[in-house]
């Protein structure tokens, strides 16, 4: 079933406004008429139920059912656990592909981080983009909740802002560390908070890898191989996905 994203203050009773570009998407791009089903998110977890109707002069969805986190036993759950991604800006456009992917492997935070070697300063808009993507992103993969994308920031800072209680893992491609499968592993039961640390083309330098240290980030490898910045973070995700999946079945 189709689904679409909305925001909290469209909601009104039992029926949600649509807006004009959502309208056109629903009865012009894929066609629904009058009457017909589709899903609508909030963002925050809670799904609905919806049929297109008219509610006065405006476009509307009238909303059958609304099924909480805990009711959508049908659902995919990837947003059990909070995983949050510091990914070193990449050269090009290749960060819209870090959000997408990421936020269809089950993501609750990417943030973008200015590293030593980091050549990108995107603008406004870039973030913007980025948040977008991770909006379809997640309507695509049948997400309940959209990943935050913070705005970009120096690595110092992100460091210090992180909570003490989360199991943080910074992934190093030189080096003889452990792989973070076994870290994961070893660590049971699966933290409920855990960062992940990405860096640029080039790798990390010396004095971030000290400094992850002081902030007591595990070094961790994802293998033998030299994996590309946009690479890393989809290798990292999946690797706590299913070391979770793994777990729980």
């Amino acid at each position: 079933m189709q689904r679409i994203t909305i925001t909290p203050s469209q909601i009104h009773a039992n029926y949600i406004a649509i807006e004009p570009a959502q309208y056109h998407y629903l009865t012009r791009v894929i066609r629904l008429q009058t009457g017909a089903q589709f899903q609508a998110i909030d963002g925050t977890g809670t799904l609905y139920l919806c049929a297109l109707t008219a509610h006065g002069s405006t476009y509307a969805a009238e909303i059958i059912q609304t099924i909480s986190p805990t009711g959508a036993a049908e659902q995919p759950d990837l947003d059990r656990q909070t995983i949050t991604l510091i990914c070193a800006l990449p050269k090009g456009n290749n960060f819209d592909d870090i959000v997408r992917a990421c936020t269809e492997l089950g993501v609750t935070t990417i943030i973008p981080a200015q590293s030593d070697r980091t050549l990108l300063n995107p603008s406004p808009q870039k973030l913007q983009r980025w948040r977008k993507i991770a909006q379809e992103a997640a309507e695509q993969s049948e997400r309940l909740t959209i990943p935050t994308i913070a705005e970009p920031q120096p690595l110092p800072t992100i460091f210090s802002q992180l909570p003490i209680e989360s199991s943080k893992y910074l992934c190093e491609a030189r080096g003889e560390y452990p792989h973070l499968l076994s870290c994961l592993q070893s660590n049971t039961p699966i933290p409920t908070q855990i960062i992940l640390a990405i860096g640029p083309e080039g790798g990390w330098t010396d004095a971030e890898i000290d400094l992850a240290i002081e902030y007591n980030f595990q070094l961790v490898s994802l293998g033998r191989h030299i994996l590309r910045t946009i690479t890393a973070p989809i290798v990292a995700l999946s690797i706590v996905t299913a070391t979770r999946y793994t777990v729980d079945s």
